[in-house]
């Protein structure tokens, strides 16, 4: 598929899906922090007439030179008001161009970016079915898990973190580890979104509908909604984190992956609800040292292994060797003129054409080639064991390039 959309036309989708993904998700993810402080904020209002109308509560701010009141109505003001400001597109803009994104960079190169021989034997278009799949039914299960379980939060908490986990875990075992990472945070973004154009805004429209027809609105798709946006807002970082996670191979790396994203989750879901809890007016200082102790824990757990001393006796490693294995292995798309198909440029800017270039880089070939199998992509160059053992030799003994 890479062939016939062109690697140009591949590479200039990459550029405008991900630079409208990451722009639309700042927004949505701004928009989310803002309204549940917000509620948080609000407060009984003072006058006895705010009251009677409705008004459930109320937050002064300041911002911008002026004084700004924000009043919330539960269920609705006395009179539908014009114009009504909606919050959706955020969300819906997020998803459509992350999934683009996903699919220009994934789905498109299965076989090199989506799929890991060593993991599972999958032809691509098995790879994509199982993806979409998998972006289905984890909508179907949260929802389902929401239905059952709306009255007991920590109970649906307990199920979401461990639906998390076992998904983190199984995908683990379908694709390549940097893949399985987005493949996760994809899930939980089509959760999020999906909340929004199932739930949330429906049950806007309800109210909305409801006022128009000069009848009582029903509070409960009201109270529903609120209970999924929560929800969005403490999984806001850790979907950015699998988002990002993608530039730090010693997470994805790692051999218990699985492990290290669903705990780095947990902390970015912990880190979101101090400020929650902030913005209420209870300050949980446990919180935030019980996430740097987490962090500080998880980063030792990751970290890279340090060069493996080299037996007395041993011959030294011929950089020519090293070179020659560099050349076949990892020239054909870390190069100035890549020779790989479909590849134009050298991924992430990384080129091996010189010896000094390789010396450089050991450290990080030790980390992606040698600690771990994640480099070659889809080991689509063949790299066998000896030919990492042969890089590792020469790591452990110096990295020289004479």
């Amino acid at each position: 598929m890479a062939a016939i959309l062109g690697s140009y036309t591949t590479e200039w989708l990459d550029l405008v899906f991900r630079w409208f993904h990451v722009i639309a998700s700042i927004v949505w993810i701004g928009t989310s922090f803002y309204f549940v402080a917000l509620d948080n904020h609000l407060r009984e209002p003072e006058r006895e007439s705010d009251r009677e109308e409705g008004v459930r509560g109320e937050s002064w701010e300041i911002h911008g030179g002026g004084f700004y009141v924000i009043r919330k109505y539960l269920v609705a003001p006395p009179r539908l008001p014009d114009p009504l400001h909606w919050y959706k597109w955020e969300a819906y803009w997020t998803w459509l161009s992350g999934f683009a994104l996903f699919c220009v960079l994934y789905y498109v190169d299965a076989r090199l970016r989506l799929i890991d021989p060593t993991v599972a034997d999958l032809d691509p278009w098995q790879a994509i079915l199982i993806s979409l799949g998998l972006l289905v039914a984890a909508w179907l299960v949260y929802d389902l898990a929401c239905r059952l379980l709306a009255d007991r939060p920590l109970l649906l908490a307990a199920a979401i973190l461990g639906a998390v986990t076992a998904t983190a875990y199984g995908v683990g075992e379908l694709y390549s580890a940097r893949a399985a990472y987005l493949q996760v945070g994809a899930m939980l973004g089509t959760i999020m979104v999906a909340n929004v154009f199932f739930v949330i805004i429906p049950g806007h429209w309800e109210l909305v509908r409801a006022k128009e027809a000069g009848s009582d609105p029903d509070p409960r798709p009201g109270i529903v909604g609120k209970q999924r946006s929560v929800h969005n807002n403490y999984l806001t970082l850790p979907v950015l984190f699998s988002m990002l996670a993608g530039h730090f191979t010693f997470t994805y790396g790692h051999d218990h992956a699985w492990a290290a994203l669903v705990a780095l989750m947990a902390v970015g879901a912990a880190i979101r609800h101090y400020f929650n809890r902030r913005h209420a007016g209870q300050t949980l200082w446990w919180i935030p040292v019980g996430c740097a102790v987490a962090i500080a824990a998880i980063a030792v757990w990751l970290r890279p292994p340090g060069a493996p001393a080299t037996p007395q006796g041993t011959a030294a490693v011929p950089f020519a060797d090293v070179q020659q294995v560099v050349a076949a292995r990892c020239q054909p798309c870390h190069s100035q003129r890549p020779t790989y198909s479909g590849i134009t440029a050298a991924p992430a800017g990384v080129t091996l054409d010189t010896p000094a270039q390789i010396a450089a880089r050991a450290s990080q070939i030790r980390q992606v080639a040698v600690s771990s199998t994640f480099m070659p992509l889809g080991n689509a160059t063949k790299m066998t064991q000896q030919e990492r053992d042969l890089l590792g030799r020469w790591i452990a003994a110096g990295a020289k390039s004479r």
